[in-house]
Formats: structure tokens, sequence, C-alpha cells
């Protein structure tokens, strides 16, 4: 168990309770962006109603924040909160992968 600031990081997961903090980027208004937001929004919205916070980022109109991410790839989506940190590269069309990517199944 890892405990900082009094925080006990392997609840933050199971904490039902947890907003989760998500930013995803994508490249314009490509196909793969488009199909990317709207596969993430239906998961979103059939397992985290409520309980999130989900930014979209065009890397070509905010490279700095893309690159202080470490963004070597698009469409990826970086969740920020709960943690742990974690990115996930793709279209986001695998639900399974994505529930597990976000710690949530």
């Amino acid at each position: 168990m890892v405990i900082e600031n009094g925080e006990d990081y392997n609840n933050w997961n199971t904490n039902e309770d947890s907003v989760y903090q998500l930013r995803l980027f994508v490249a314009g208004a490509s196909s793969l962006s488009i199909r990317a937001i709207n596969n993430l929004k239906s998961i979103l919205t059939e397992h985290l109603e409520g309980r999130y916070e989900l930014e979209v980022i065009d890397i070509h109109q905010q490279p700095l924040i893309a690159l202080s991410e470490d963004i070597t790839a698009v469409p990826m989506l970086v969740k920020k909160f709960p943690a742990p940190n974690r990115k996930l590269i793709g279209d986001m069309s695998d639900t399974a992968k994505v529930l597990r990517g976000l710690s949530i199944k």
C-alpha cells in the first residue's frame, strides 16, 4: 500500500465517488479522431455517468500541452486521476481495454 499526503492510492480506484480526470489527445477532425471521441464518450456515459471530466485536446492547436504530456501517438487517452496515471492509444473501440486502462474493470 502506498500512502502519500494522507491518501491511500490503492483505494482511489475503488472509490465509486471518484471523478475521473481524462485528456484525449487527437489530431484535428480526422475520422480516427472523431471515432475515438465518439467511442470514448459512449463508454464514459455508460460506465462513469456524472463522474468524469473529459478534455479533448487537438495537438495541432495546442502542441505545447501535447509536448508537456509526452504524447507520442494519437489518439491517446491520458488518465490523470484517480491514480495511477495511464495512457491508452487507439480509437477506443475496445471497451474492455479502455475499462481496464481506466481501472474500472
